[in-house]
């Protein structure tokens, strides 16, 4: 039997503990996500989204969230793709953007790829770069560090469609968080202005306990200097010491000179997500 689809402005609290419940068991079969870190947010504290629910028989067997708007995007559980969701969206919008996550298969007809994410992974320890003379490293201080970060990190991502316009509210939001780590959140000042950073994160519940970098950005005006490389193998350090063997991070496919950096400093691929573009 197929699945039905219905749409939801809003999850009510046993929508929320079902979807939660779905997230949880496709991550255990998966071993990853099972939808991008922002949409579980999303779903666990009712942020702004719509929301299809899937069902069969009564049960719900499937869930995707779409952003609000004209054009949207769309990521399923599991990062994979349905024919009928897709036909539902095209008749309500011109435009779907979709996210395929570990593409290991030929993509669906009819979309276009617009945008790749590679996830490398490396093992560890990696030779940490010296912090450059004169240059503070030290740690985020919460309560006192947000709107410098936040302006760093803006003007780092200016052209990012995910990183390039968080509000103080996104950046307190994560850092209640219960994996927020300020030890693992690294700031470099140069002449008492934050020139880059490095954010890291522990994945506690993953098997594997693995780090990510998630999130390393360098201010425009110090480019060029090497903070990028500095940046990254710092924030590796930081995981090592506290316990961790694996580094992973997210980069995109076209942001060449960040992928040969991260691949000389012994990264690997080791999955690829596409956002396909699909036109009514």
């Amino acid at each position: 039997m197929s699945i039905q689809w219905t749409r939801r402005e809003a999850l009510s609290t046993d929508d929320r503990l079902d979807v939660i419940s779905l997230l949880n068991r496709t991550e255990s079969l998966l071993g990853r996500e099972a939808i991008d870190e922002g949409r579980r947010r999303t779903v666990v504290h009712g942020g702004t989204a719509l929301h299809w629910l899937g069902t069969t028989n009564g049960t719900l067997t499937a869930y995707a969230q779409s952003t609000v708007g004209e054009n949207v995007t769309v990521e399923m559980c599991g990062g994979g793709y349905e024919t009928h969701l897709q036909s539902d969206l095209l008749s309500l919008h011109r435009r779907v953007d979709w996210w395929l996550r570990d593409v290991t298969a030929q993509p669906p007809e009819g979309g276009e790829a617009i945008r790749k994410l590679l996830l490398l992974d490396v093992a560890l320890p990696i030779a940490a770069v010296a912090v450059p003379e004169g240059a503070l490293l030290r740690t985020f201080q919460v309560g006192r560090d947000e709107d410098a970060w936040l302006v760093q990190n803006n003007e780092a991502f200016a052209h990012h469609p995910e990183q390039g316009a968080w509000i103080r509210a996104d950046l307190e939001a994560r850092t209640k968080e219960p994996w927020f780590d300020p030890s693992g959140f690294l700031l470099l000042e140069i002449d008492g202005r934050i020139a880059a950073s490095c954010w890291t994160k522990i994945h506690e519940l993953h098997p594997e306990r693995f780090g990510e970098i998630y999130v390393i950005s360098v201010h425009p005006q110090f480019q060029g200097r090497n903070l990028g490389r500095i940046m990254v193998t710092q924030g590796l350090r930081s995981l090592r010491e506290r316990g961790v063997q694996r580094g992973k991070l997210f980069v995109d496919e076209s942001n060449v000179v960040a992928v040969s950096m991260y691949e000389h400093l012994g990264f690997a691929r080791e999955r690829e997500d596409q956002l396909l573009r699909f036109s009514a």
